[in-house]
């Protein structure tokens, strides 16, 4: 049986972000905010949250598309099974992108999108690179966030051992305490009352004072063997499928998850495609600044243009 998860029906940072369930193989839900209109006159753009991210990341982005085209821009806001208030899998095993690439294309077809512009952060950008290899056809474009062929281990550790570290707290005061510490890093100078909200985006407090994950915890239990020194097996293959179509590459300048190496051969490999640093971030993107969100409305309405023959 599929194993349905426990959210608090008035977590904040879900609260704009009404879903209906997407059910997968074997029972399992996704769930799935849209927020826009689905037609054959706008390209939607399906944005794909990191490894135990889930839909809240991309508020702020889809709130700015909200502002396109009177409101009708479709944007489709995504949790796979195990993050946010979809259900967690039944097997360990099945938490893998090949797996989430699979429940991506079921997710659409169920919505009825036929072709869309894929916005992945971080896991959720190799999620977009399997689905491209699987399904060319129905990719108009791709946004990769974060993610790129080679994940960067320091990231994963650091993942595991700051939510681990944060779990273990007791009380309200000590987990704000230790999320600022953790998160002041990532977002420098951002007020605390900012990074008091982002707490929500990936945990709640129970009435004991204890943060509970927003994720299943056996994805941060499937990161225990990895170690800083580990080298992890590139997937560039799976990178060269995304020539089915345009590419925007964006880089937080503070991440711990894409090395800039590997960022620079991307856009060599690609000389074609739009490639972005977003100052003063790391990962996840906050996506709240009027720059670098104008920069994929361009990218995706310009896409638009080409395919649709329409002003976007």
């Amino acid at each position: 049986m599929p194993r349905p998860r426990t959210v608090p029906s008035d977590h904040a940072a879900f609260a704009d972000l009404p879903v209906r369930h997407v059910t997968l193989e074997a029972g399992v839900r996704a769930a799935v905010h849209l927020a826009g209109t689905l037609s054959r006159q706008r390209l939607p753009v399906v944005c794909i949250p990191g490894y135990q991210r889930n839909m809240s990341d991309f508020t702020a982005f889809a709130a700015h598309f909200r502002r396109l085209d009177e409101g009708a821009w479709p944007v489709v806001l995504l949790d796979l099974p195990g993050r946010g208030r979809a259900d967690n899998r039944r097997r360990l095993e099945d938490y893998n992108s090949l797996t989430d690439a699979r429940d991506l294309a079921a997710i659409l077809a169920a919505l009825g999108i036929e072709r869309a512009v894929l916005l992945g952060q971080g896991h959720g950008g190799q999620v977009a690179m399997a689905f491209a290899a699987a399904h060319p056809l129905l990719v108009a474009g791709t946004v990769l966030l974060d993610a790129g062929p080679v994940t960067d281990p320091r990231g994963l550790v650091r993942l595991r051992h700051n939510f681990e570290h944060i779990e273990a707290l007791r009380g309200a005061k000590a987990v704000s305490t230790g999320f600022r510490r953790i998160l002041g890093g990532d977002y420098p100078g951002l007020p605390e009352a900012q990074l008091d909200a982002l707490i929500g985006r990936s945990h709640y407090l129970d009435k004991r004072g204890r943060a509970l994950p927003l994720y299943d915890p056996r994805l941060l239990a499937a990161l225990a063997e990895i170690n800083f020194d580990d080298v992890l097996v590139a997937q560039w293959p799976l990178f060269d499928a995304l020539t089915c179509a345009p590419l925007m590459l964006l880089r937080t300048q503070l991440t711990d998850q894409l090395r800039r190496e590997t960022f620079e051969e991307m856009a060599r490999r690609r000389p074609d495609a739009t490639a972005l640093t977003i100052a003063g971030q790391g990962s996840p993107a906050l996506f709240d600044q009027h720059e670098e969100i104008e920069a994929v409305a361009d990218f995706v309405t310009g896409i638009g243009r080409r395919l649709l023959g329409r002003a976007a």
